[in-house]
C-alpha cells in the first residue's frame, strides 16, 4: 500500500484511495496494477536478464498499452536496481538531486520499494510517496521531484517515455528543499 508523508507537517496519508485522492489534487497520476499476474520467479528477482525483463513487459502488456494510448507514451523498458548494480551509490546520489523533465516521469513498480519526493502546491510543499509492487505513479512534466530507493536498495520498475530517447533531467534549485 502506498503511503505519503508531507514533509512540512509530517502528516501521513495511507490507503490507496486516500493516496490517490491526495495525488490527484497535486496533478499526479496514481494507479494500481494486479501484481499477482507476475510469475513467481520474477517477484523477488532484482538481477534480471533481458529475457526476464521482456517477460515482465509481456505480463503487463495490456496495462502498458492502455497507459501509452491514454498518455502518449511511445516506448518503455524495465529498470532494476539492487546491491548488484555497478556504481549503485553514485547512481543514487545522481537520482537524489531535485530536477524536472519536459515530459512525465512514470514508474510502475513491480518489485521492491521506492520513494518519489515531489514538490506539491504551495500550501503542501514537498511530500514523499512510498511505493510498492503494483503502484503506478506519473509525476507531471516540469514538476520538481526526485526518486530514490528504500533502505534495502532494491527495485524493479517499468518506465514509460514519450520521447524515444528517454527524458532528460534538468536541475532545479530550490532553497526551500531540505533533504530529510
Amino acid at each position: 500500500m502506498a503511503e505519503i508523508r508531507i514533509r512540512n507537517t509530517n502528516e501521513r496519508i495511507q490507503g490507496d484511495a486516500n493516496v490517490g485522492e491526495f495525488l490527484s489534487k497535486q496533478n499526479v497520476l496514481f494507479e494500481k496494477w494486479d501484481i499477482s499476474k507476475l510469475p513467481a520467479h520474477l517477484k523477488e528477482n532484482f538481477t534480471l536478464t533481458d529475457e526476464e525483463k521482456s517477460e515482465i513487459l509481456k505480463t503487463f502488456d495490456a496495462e502498458i498499452k492502455d497507459l501509452a494510448a491514454r498518455r502518449g507514451y511511445q516506448t518503455w523498458d524495465v529498470i532494476t536496481l539492487s546491491e548488484a548494480t555497478p556504481n549503485l551509490e553514485e547512481l543514487l546520489k545522481k537520482f537524489e538531486d531535485v530536477h524536472t523533465h519536459t515530459e512525465d516521469e512514470i514508474r510502475a513498480i513491480v518489485g521492491g520499494r521506492g520513494i518519489f519526493i515531489i514538490k506539491g502546491s504551495d500550501d503542501i510543499g514537498y511530500f514523499d510517496v512510498e511505493l510498492e509492487p503494483g503502484d503506478i505513479i506519473s509525476v507531471p512534466e516540469n514538476t520538481p521531484h526526485f526518486f530514490t530507493l528504500m533502505d534495502n536498495k532494491k527495485i524493479v520498475a517499468v518506465r514509460l517515455f514519450i520521447e524515444t530517447d528517454g527524458w532528460i533531467a534538468y536541475p532545479f534549485e530550490d532553497p526551500t528543499f531540505i533533504k530529510a
